[in-house]
């Protein structure tokens, strides 16, 4: 799909509308044109500080938020690589710690996009390699890569000798891409998913992972013995729990009291605790019991389940209503958002949804807990219509009141002073151009 980066710098806008020219548009799964792009560039990839490659359906970028905190924690430094950005493209290249400032990352584009002829190229593929030179030139203590798609044929996957590998909650979405037919992968849709997933294995890396059905961790097994590596999976080389309001961790190396993760939502625990194990199960970067305490207490990751504070949006409704706001989009998500608000009083929903999402999948886990709803578009991508969704919510979640919008704005306004507190959901999209207009950019 287009990635519709936008910079209010020229010389990165230049470089991004060069790449919008070059490219084909949408996404492309295969690691040919990366090896051949990073190959022309040098292989930067082989010149990187320790890497923790991080996939999985939802949470991965969470998980590498708590790996990033651990280890500032621990006095280092990381580069991290994440997607999409919110707001700012800036946002998914971090170096040693601060976002990419404009005139390097106009530079690293160009750099790239200067040796990319005749490759077709996809957007990712040039940002992944723009931001594996940054990387490269850079000194750090770590380097934390999430996955950008699936995770086998993702771009990312270029790196051949991760220090660690992880894998968070799995589940179905990007069905286009993940669950085409192709032999010898498995025929299920979530034995697919857990294939492709685990495809980021690595000889000698240890793969970490959460708690999955039987089959799924059949598929994933198979595919890290297949490569030599050592699986590390919860329930048995490690655990964790909640319990009197404490993560308490537990391996082979002893247990932890750790204190609740600083990110809204109950599953938060379950990405601060596989953050944790793999760190535990790395010998690469020592980081000790102190910072992993403080990397959950720590934390931060915009628009999961994030506290908008006051901006020009929050004053557009009444003195003391919270106003959430989280960029879930799949029904995985839909069953995570409905446990962090299962303890919450119902909120009124403004929801827009790109067309390829799963709108019901994603509203049914939380039906229980809207008060109300309204569907608005999300600019320059294609999307739900919200009078056609609101019509969906109420025929098939029986939500009487569901009102289409023109906007996030004109949304909130209709709200003006009912009771009860919001909730913004349903696209990390729609997320950054809230975060925008409340004029809370991320850093």
């Amino acid at each position: 799909m287009p990635d519709h980066a936008r910079s209010a710098d020229p010389a990165v806008q230049a470089q991004l509308d060069r790449l919008a020219a070059l490219s084909p548009g949408r996404d492309i799964l295969g690691l040919e044109r990366i090896a051949e792009l990073c190959r022309r560039l040098g292989d930067p990839q082989h010149h990187l500080p320790p890497v923790l490659h991080v996939a999985g359906t939802n949470g991965k970028g969470s998980t590498c938020a708590f790996l990033r905190a651990a280890i500032e924690a621990q006095g280092l430094s990381a580069h991290v690589y994440s997607s999409p950005h919110l707001v700012r493209f800036n946002e998914r290249i971090r170096l040693a710690g601060t976002l990419i400032d404009d005139a390097l990352l106009a530079a690293l584009l160009a750099e790239v996009l200067d040796v990319a002829d005749g490759l077709q190229a996809s957007f990712f593929e040039v940002t992944t390699a723009a931001a594996f030179l940054a990387f490269a030139r850079t000194p750090a203590d770590a380097c934390i890569v999430e996955v950008g798609l699936g995770g086998r044929l993702d771009a990312t996957n270029i790196i051949a000798a991760p220090t660690v590998c992880g894998i968070a909650s799995l589940g179905i979405d990007h069905e286009a891409f993940l669950l085409a037919p192709e032999a010898d992968v498995p025929a299920l849709p979530h034995d697919r998913i857990a294939f492709e997933k685990a495809g980021i294995a690595k000889a000698r890396a240890p793969l970490v992972t959460q708690a999955y059905p039987a089959s799924m961790r059949t598929v994933i097994a198979a595919r890290a013995a297949a490569v030599g590596a050592r699986l590390v999976d919860r329930g048995s080389a490690w655990d964790a729990h909640v319990t009197d309001g404490r993560l308490r961790y537990r391996d082979a190396r002893g247990t932890l009291d750790l204190p609740p993760p600083a990110i809204a939502g109950m599953h938060q625990a379950d990405n601060a605790a596989l953050a944790v194990a793999m760190l535990r199960h790395q010998d690469a970067i020592a980081i000790d019991d102190a910072a992993l305490a403080a990397a959950t207490a720590r934390a931060h990751w915009p628009a999961r389940m994030q506290r908008l504070g006051a901006g020009p949006l929050t004053r557009l409704v009444s003195p003391g209503t919270a106003v959430w706001l989280d960029g879930g989009h799949n029904p995985d998500a839909g069953v995570a958002l409905a446990k962090a608000l299962e303890t919450m009083a119902p909120l009124h929903i403004v929801c827009g949804l790109l067309a390829n999402k799963d709108a019901m999948g994603f509203l049914r886990p939380i039906a229980s807990r809207i008060a109300s709803f309204r569907a608005v578009p999300i600019l320059g991508h294609e999307h739900h219509h919200p009078a056609a969704l609101c019509q969906q919510v109420r025929e098939t979640l029986g939500i009487a009141e569901a009102h289409p919008c023109s906007d996030v704005p004109a949304a909130l306004r209709q709200l003006g002073s009912t009771p009860g507190d919001i909730l913004i959901c349903g696209s990390l999209y729609l997320a950054g151009e809230v975060l925008a207009a409340n004029g809370e950019l991320p850093d």
